[in-house]
């Protein structure tokens, strides 16, 4: 089947399997491979992405459901060689250790700060709650998303 979509900005339109999942299509066929896979089953939130400004599991997504939507990997949100207030943040404060989750935790982060800037805790570690991580405690995460959500107050 043909899809036509908009991927990190710029149209595409692509033949594909009609039950193709969509981190298949992003790592396989378009070799955007910052999107991890973690469990397969939307658990882990490892393979998020941003549909249309919300966050879900591309691993859940056959590719048939992005037809005309707008969807965001890791590779997009930084803005030509300038990271993403949350990828930047994250580095700072140490949030990045396998790495492994990291792209998950952006793109849930991201999404986040687009609705609400000015999260309290709870809110961030809701945003989050489908996210998970191994390594880091979450402290730092939630520290970085505090700070980049700082930081794009500033900015606007």
């Amino acid at each position: 089947m043909k899809i036509s979509f908009t991927l990190n900005g710029k149209p595409i339109s692509r033949d594909v399997a009609p039950d193709k999942r969509l981190i298949d299509f992003l790592r396989e066929d378009l070799g955007l491979i910052g999107t991890k896979e973690g469990c397969g089953k939307g658990e882990c939130g490892s393979c998020t992405v941003l549909m249309d400004g919300e966050a879900v599991c591309s691993c859940l997504l056959l590719c048939a459901q992005v037809q005309g939507r707008h969807i965001t990997t890791i590779e997009g949100v930084q803005s030509g060689n300038e990271l993403h207030p949350v990828q930047q943040a994250f580095i700072e404060t140490g949030a990045v250790q396998c790495g492994f989750c990291t792209p998950g935790f952006v793109m849930s982060s991201a999404a986040l700060l687009e609705k609400n800037p000015e999260p309290n805790e709870d809110e961030i570690r809701r945003a989050v709650a489908g996210n998970l991580c191994r390594c880091t405690g979450y402290s730092k995460i939630v520290k970085g998303i505090r700070i980049a959500g700082k930081r794009m107050r500033e900015k606007s």
